[in-house]
């Protein structure tokens, strides 16, 4: 199979996204979530006139007759059953949140009336009929949307949810993922690696970057072995709804994993990508998209390209969330690179003091040298059909840290 372009093998991997159904989890367990359903209001929203200063509510009629001096007939306090006024030259001190006296339409705040005794004198002639207050249904009539499905769960949503009384909140399911690692040089992280070993770090990254997401991936680590590779894919496989492999997937003799997924029962979709780096990355599914697997290159920059590239673009359509995890940046400095391939280049991406993203670039030793990620701040995607990228052209940028404001 012929190596294809970054392009089409977006196109191929989201085609094959999958949908894993809904669930209903407690209201604090759902933020990070992706709401499953409509949320709609159970009452009007605000389910009453609510008062949003502090001050007195008046009859605007008695204001516009002339009146500027009002009897207070009392206090209300949020919560609080409403007052009912008898005489237009009445007033009632009312604090933010009360539901609006019958008879009273208007509030004026406290800086603009002078208080002596049972009286109270406003002293602003910039009074408007229904100032300060927040009309019963101004912002949803009951039954209305007031979140629509889709929507990523954060603390608005949450607060949102909480007001219309959900307890439990239906969201869609997250896929069960296992991060496999494999090669003889890895040791785990404890341990004490010789000086012909490393330890394992990619499988951690790509754990730890799931878990942002609400994943609890699992991990496994298999020796450069045929049949130990087999035997551990073929035991997983119907387990997990995604394996993502680390390593293995060159062209390398001892690099089986390709040969492996083929052999418990996944179709390979596409191996290697016109790209640098992550060039050997391997795509397939299992039928009916039992099961999906993504195989990265071992390279640590490779690996955490392609994770952030293709397959967090794959879980975002999954999951029915539009993929806003990439922007466009403006080029700081020239950059040539000859190879026909698509350059991800590492860059620190900084917002100037005009507004725009501007992308330095990091100068590395190749896809192994992963501490420049550190440094970096997202990749920037240089097209295969140029070579040579000129300061202040602008190109795609997908980060995967905060981008920072520069002066």
């Amino acid at each position: 199979m012929s190596p294809i372009t970054v392009t089409k093998a977006d196109e191929i991997i989201l085609q094959n996204a999958v949908d894993y159904g809904d669930e209903e989890v407690s209201l604090l367990n759902a933020v990070g979530r992706t709401l499953a359903a409509d949320i709609a209001a159970d009452r009007d929203m605000p389910p009453y006139n609510r008062v949003t200063m502090d001050g007195i509510a008046i009859s605007y009629q008695a204001y516009a007759a002339g009146l500027r001096s009002f009897n207070i007939l009392g206090t209300m306090a949020a919560g609080d059953q409403p007052l009912a006024v008898s005489d237009t030259d009445q007033c009632i001190e009312i604090m933010t949140g009360c539901v609006l006296p019958p008879g009273l339409d208007t509030i004026i705040r406290y800086e603009d009336v002078i208080i002596q005794g049972n009286y109270a004198t406003i002293n602003t002639e910039q009074v408007k009929m229904g100032a300060n207050v927040h009309y019963k249904g101004a912002d949803k009539k009951n039954g209305e949307i007031v979140v629509a499905k889709n929507s990523l769960i954060d603390g608005v949503v949450i607060s949102v949810a909480a007001s219309v009384g959900l307890v439990n909140i239906k969201v869609k399911k997250l896929p069960k993922v296992l991060v496999v690692s494999t090669g003889d040089e890895l040791v785990d992280v404890q341990q004490i690696p010789s000086p012909y070993q490393i330890r394992r770090s990619n499988s951690y990254s790509i754990k730890s970057t799931l878990k942002s997401f609400g994943i609890e991936a699992d991990m496994l680590h298999l020796d450069d072995n045929f049949e130990s590779i087999q035997t551990g894919l073929f035991n997983s496989v119907d387990a997990y709804d995604v394996i993502i492999v680390s390593g293995g997937v060159s062209m390398g003799k001892f690099d089986y994993i390709p040969q492996a997924l083929i052999s418990v029962g996944l179709e390979r979709l596409f191996h290697k990508v016109l790209q640098k780096p992550g060039k050997p990355f391997w795509f397939g599914q299992g039928s009916n998209r039992k099961l999906t697997a993504f195989a990265f290159p071992g390279n640590p920059v490779s690996s955490f390209l392609c994770l952030h590239r293709y397959f967090i673009p794959w879980l975002l359509k999954s999951l029915s969330i539009v993929d806003t995890s990439y922007s466009f940046a403006v080029l700081e400095k020239d950059v040539i690179f000859l190879p026909q391939l698509q350059y991800f280049l590492q860059v620190v991406v900084s917002i100037s003091y005009t507004g725009q993203l501007i992308a330095t670039p990091v100068e590395g030793n190749g896809s192994g040298d992963f501490s420049n990620l550190t440094i970096s701040n997202a990749f920037m995607e240089l097209p295969a059909e140029k070579n040579y990228f000129k300061k202040g052209e602008v190109y795609k940028v997908i980060p995967f840290k905060k981008i920072l404001y520069h002066g």
